[in-house]
């Protein structure tokens, strides 16, 4: 059951009326759309929605934050994300979130879908045929123009009731502020700041200001806020006075306009909040514009610094443009650091700034240029204590590698494919196996010189295609990487070749090929296992093919001392599989109680880094193991959790042949053991989990 939906991170105000239309849409109708212009408060109304009506919905909801991307190359990956699949199979995107979400009854959310309408269209229209289950709600600032679509026009809160009244008064408190009651002046917000009242509204009271503001802003939810993050700082009469000052200028300014009176009242007041920052705050806000998605205050340094913007004033900008509404802090579910985004009505504005500066195209280009410094940090510390965190943070920041390497296409091939050639084994472990393999090929093509970025860059494509189970082009490429080493004549790259030609063998059924590759090239290199990534990962080749040549003695060996190494080093990746052939060596000798510890640390170092293939193996061995401890009841509720994993990548259950022949023999003996009937229904039980409550109950230890 998906569950993907962002916290509310602000109180809710009013809106039943439009709540309880959207709760009779999504029940009558497939596709439902929010309209209404920005700011007017959609994806606030579509979350909180969303939340109330998810229990009607048994496979559960997937929220899809659309504002991030810039164009329709990532809107596949985006919405297969949402839906919890991460497809690793050369098929066509949109057959494969098709297939993944044909038997499944859930309501998919698309978020900010304006700036993508035709795009949108199509996928939706694919989805709906194709998913009989499946009601979508859309937000966006027109229709998509699909046939049945049901809109629901957002309007601002209405001025006749308490609703934008509550709306800015909660804002003004939770910066804050106050404001005062009837019968005492609008002054200054917060114990202790002195103000003064404007000539204006020096007879009106602080409630009654507050009321004009709400007036004067027409309810729409994002200008009040705006507003009141300065009302908390200078007073609710003062705001009301400098936001006369500012409207009157507009209407005089813009008679003729054929804008709509609350475009122009949005624009007005992100104009008028803009003007109250100081100039290192403006400055700030125009840099920021150049993120896709979320940002951490590092990033925002590397990017955006430079002339007065330094490390000693960026931190506190930030907190003022939190505290002014222009940013918004997000909570990150592993809790690693603070990370801010910006909404698209205030980044559109920023942006505008940004070009009348002059300043857009050099931002793009030091943007890209961080993003490639963190790929080759994370690279270069993929075999640290870190590596686990890199693996998180290269998922948070996706939007942005993907907005470095278009940037690098157009600009600097060269670092297009170096950049690719960094990300793409992250990416391929993550999920991403189409975003890496349309990059790596589209890099590897617009700079086609030799050297070792082009080894790199063919070794991550090499890995990816295998991981999609394309085996014959894997192997072209695995060739293509071979000659490319050679010729580089660099240790690293003919250890990288190895692996992937390694790689390719142990899952086409040649384990004595592979552990030719992996001896001759080991011996040829020299150094010790843990000196680079790549002879790391040839020694987990030979561990693999030991294991498939049933010298099961020698393979356990070599194991254990790797993963003692991995502990050391407070490595992932590699230590995770080294547990998966532990749990397969203590299976064939028929330790059920070692192969289950072994596959559940498997299962720990991979859902860390969220590799749902590795997930998925991690299952097959553990239920094999518990069914080698004869609880038949409870292997198949581990082997339908490890499907559902399964499901995710798009493969039936796969991976190295000696699992098959495990995988069959434990699964008969489970069936003997329960009987078909529990077996099955505790196969349905565990298929029926959410993937993190699946992953869970079978982390528990066993009865």
């Amino acid at each position: 059951m998906l569950g993907n939906l962002p916290e509310e991170s602000t109180s809710f105000v009013g809106r039943n009326w439009e709540l309880f239309r959207l709760d009779r849409a999504l029940r009558k109708h497939r596709i439902v759309t929010l309209v209404g212009p920005g700011g007017v408060g959609k994806s606030r109304l579509a979350l909180r929605a969303a939340h109330q009506v998810a229990e009607g919905f048994p496979d559960g909801v997937a929220w899809a934050e659309l504002s991030p991307l810039y164009g329709d190359r990532l809107l596949l990956a985006t919405v297969s994300d949402a839906c919890d699949l991460a497809d690793h199979t050369p098929r066509m995107p949109v057959d494969a979130l098709c297939e993944w979400l044909a038997q499944k009854r859930l309501l998919l959310v698309l978020d900010s879908c304006e700036h993508l309408v035709d795009p949108c269209r199509v996928l939706v229209g694919d989805l709906l045929t194709a998913v009989p289950g499946l009601t979508v709600l859309a937000t966006s600032r027109q229709p998509l123009g699909l046939d049945d679509e049901r809109l629901i026009d957002v309007e601002p809160l209405p001025l006749e009731g308490p609703d934008a009244l509550e709306l800015f008064t909660q804002r003004v408190l939770a910066a804050g502020g106050f404001i005062p009651p009837p019968g005492e002046p609008g002054g200054a917000a917060g114990p202790g700041r002195a103000g003064h009242t404007p000539d204006g509204f020096a007879g009106l009271d602080g409630a009654t200001a507050a009321r004009w503001i709400c007036r004067r802003l027409d309810g729409i939810p994002l200008a009040l806020e705006l507003a009141a993050a300065h009302a908390a700082r200078a007073g609710v009469a003062e705001v009301a006075e400098r936001l006369t000052s500012r409207f009157d200028v507009l209407e005089a300014e813009d008679e003729s306009s054929v804008r709509p009176e609350r475009h122009r009242t949005m624009r007005t007041t992100i104009g008028w909040s803009h003007e109250l920052c100081a100039p290192l705050e403006r400055l700030l806000w125009a840099r920021l514009t150049v993120f896709r998605g979320d940002f951490d205050e590092t990033s925002a340094l590397a990017v955006c610094g430079g002339g007065p913007l330094d490390a000693s004033t960026l931190g506190p900008l930030l907190e003022r443009l939190v505290a002014i509404s222009v940013l918004r802090v997000v909570k990150t579910p592993d809790g690693d650091g603070i990370r801010y985004r910006m909404l698209d009505t205030i980044r559109e504005y920023g942006a505008l700034w940004l070009r009348a500066l002059e300043e857009d195209t050099v931002l793009a280009r030091r943007h890209a240029e961080h993003f490639l410094r963190f790929a080759e940090d994370a690279d270069r510390e993929w075999l640290g204590p870190e590596q686990a965190r890199w693996y998180r943070r290269i998922s948070a920041v996706h939007n942005e590698l993907c907005s470095a390497l278009d940037h690098f296409l157009t600009h600097s091939p060269e670092l297009a494919l170096r950049l690719a050639g960094y990300v793409g084994f992250f990416w391929s472990c993550c999920g991403h196996l189409h975003e890496a393999r349309d990059y790596l090929q589209q890099t590897l093509d617009a700079h086609p010189e030799p050297g070792p970025d082009r080894t790199r860059g063919l070794w991550a494509l090499g890995v990816t295609v295998t991981l999609q189970g394309d085996y014959t082009y894997a192997r072209a490429v695995s060739d293509s990487c071979t000659l490319s080493a050679a010729a580089d004549q660099n240790a690293e790259g003919v250890l990288a070749a190895a692996y992937l030609s390694g790689l390719i063998d142990l899952l086409t059924g040649s384990p004595l090929d592979a552990e030719a590759t992996a001896v001759q090239t080991l011996r040829a290199a020299g150094g010790q296992p843990f000196e680079s990534a790549s002879r790391l990962r040839c020694h987990l080749v030979h561990v693999f093919a030991l294991t498939g040549l049933e010298r099961h003695e020698e393979a356990r060996e070599l194991a254990l001392r790797l993963r003692a190494g991995c502990v050391d080093r407070g490595e992932s990746w590699t230590r995770a599989y080294l547990d998966y052939q532990l749990s397969l060596i203590a299976l064939f000798a028929g330790d059920a109680r070692a192969a289950a510890t072994h596959a559940r640390n498997m299962l720990e170092g991979k859902h860390g880094i969220g590799d749902n293939f590795g997930i998925a193996l991690g299952l097959d061995a553990l239920a094999a193991a518990i069914a080698a401890a004869g609880d038949g009841e409870r292997v198949g509720q581990v082997y339908g959790t490890g499907q559902a994993f399964w499901s995710t990548v798009g493969h039936p259950q796969r991976g190295t042949p000696e699992l098959r022949a495990v995988r069959e023999a434990c699964e008969r003996q489970a069936r003997e053991a329960a009987g078909d009937a529990v077996y099955e229904r505790a196969y349905r039980e565990g298929a029926s989990y959410s993937l993190d409550a699946g992953l869970k109950a079978a982390l528990a230890p066993s009865r």
